[in-house]
């Protein structure tokens, strides 16, 4: 993509749907257009169940996002998480055999499409094959091997599916609210590029997205992705579990829970008020207590991030498996108390993710439920940057073979 066009971002999650519309600067920086955010109806866990009414909140999002910003969104990168999503680590490898046994592009393309052609049901589809390492003659940790010589190129991948009539149901909404997917991107993936510093992904760190239906993990070591899972929890248990142990309806639950939830009960009552537990009221008139309502908060939190943490496959021989600890996004992250909650029952550290890098109108954005949508137009920023500077040196290649073939005509003649 040249500089100065529109990208955009649509995340389609259980509780909420997210439009970003953006633009790219001619120093590469990445300017928020619009935003439009309205109620997700029609999805469960990340899973499309009713089309018309998925489509018809897409397209209420859209649409906002395009009246603040005063232009049109086309396409979009769209956002896939689910407990369809799943991935394996895969290895490709080919051999260097021109003479210069000098690796090229078309190098990497070739083993990557080698790591790519893992057995899949039919029934599923690869949405990312992602380098962690190459090895080159048996030297492992090479990053970009391109320019360097050797005989036999090994990678190491990160390898994503998912169902495949899920993704396409998702496609489906889409198309049918006028717009076209530009790409398809896991979740955590795309959030990674919005809350993680490089210096958090090469020493190993978890990124934890506690969405409205499901919580996603990314571990990231060695500057890449290490694992990938998608558990079928989020928000919506936790609000659950306030309407059934209060004995009060969901929505209610739901507007206490944003109001006045704290994950450490002793932070809302006693220090300030001389009382073990403050009566909290909602709009319609019912009153609960303060250390009732964080009690359950607490209980279900941790309960996913021990379901977090029983996942993550073994450290191996790099002993600690996130020494830069957690990253917390998604709405159930701006739950007070969280990150010291998440260090007491992970032992490792833990902080909040906001999204960085952004300028315009960004004010809602700084916010970890809107990672991911950022995140989107992060990955699409760096991907149509790389593109663009490929394509510029592809066309300098060009002319300096030219100008070199005609030189050397010009000085036979």
């Amino acid at each position: 993509m040249a500089k100065g066009g529109i990208i955009a971002a649509l995340d389609v999650g259980t509780t909420k749907v997210c439009s970003i519309l953006a633009s790219l600067t001619d120093n590469n920086r990445m300017q928020i257009l619009g935003v439009g955010v309205a109620p997700s109806r029609g999805m469960s866990k990340g899973l499309v169940v009713n089309l018309d009414e998925t489509r018809e909140s897409i397209r209420e999002s859209v649409r906002q996002a395009e009246l603040v910003s005063g232009a049109r969104m086309v396409s979009a990168y769209v956002g896939v998480t689910g407990k369809h999503v799943s991935s394996i680590n895969n290895r490709g490898v080919v051999a260097i055999s021109r003479g210069d046994r000098l690796v090229r592009s078309s190098d990497l393309e070739r083993v990557l499409e080698s790591a790519r052609s893992v057995t899949i049901p039919g029934d599923r589809k690869v949405l990312h094959v992602i380098p962690r390492q190459y090895i080159l003659d048996g030297h492992p940790g090479v990053k970009d091997p391109v320019g360097m010589h050797g005989f036999k190129l090994d990678v190491e991948t990160h390898v994503v599916t998912a169902a495949m009539a899920s993704v396409r149901n998702l496609v489906k909404c889409v198309d049918e609210a006028g717009l076209e997917v530009a790409d398809l991107v896991l979740e955590p993936l795309a959030a990674s590029e919005a809350v993680l510093d490089p210096d958090e992904k090469e020493a190993g760190v978890i990124l934890c997205d506690i969405g409205g239906g499901t919580t996603d993990v990314a571990v990231f070591r060695g500057g890449s992705i290490w694992y990938t899972s998608v558990l079928p929890i989020g928000g919506y248990q936790v609000t659950r579990d306030i309407a059934i142990g209060l004995g009060i309806p969901f929505d209610t639950a739901e507007e206490i829970k944003k109001r006045y939830g704290n994950v450490a009960p002793s932070e809302m009552a006693g220090q300030d008020f001389g009382t073990d537990s403050l009566e909290l009221k909602t709009d319609n008139g019912y009153v609960i207590a303060s250390r009732d309502l964080s009690y359950i908060i607490k209980a279900r939190i941790e309960e996913t991030l021990r379901m977090i943490l029983a996942g993550l496959p073994p450290a191996g021989e790099y002993g600690v498996i996130a020494p830069s600890g957690l990253v917390l996004i998604g709405g159930t992250a701006n739950l007070p108390g969280i990150e010291a909650f998440a260090q007491e029952v992970s032992g490792l550290g833990a902080r909040v993710g906001i999204p960085q890098d952004i300028y315009g109108l960004t004010e809602a954005l700084y916010n970890p439920a809107y990672a991911t949508g950022v995140g989107l137009l992060l990955w699409a920023t760096k991907r149509q940057v790389a593109g663009y500077a490929e394509s510029q040196a592809k066309k300098g290649n060009a002319f300096t073979r030219f100008f070199t073939e005609v030189g050397r005509l010009f000085g036979q003649g």
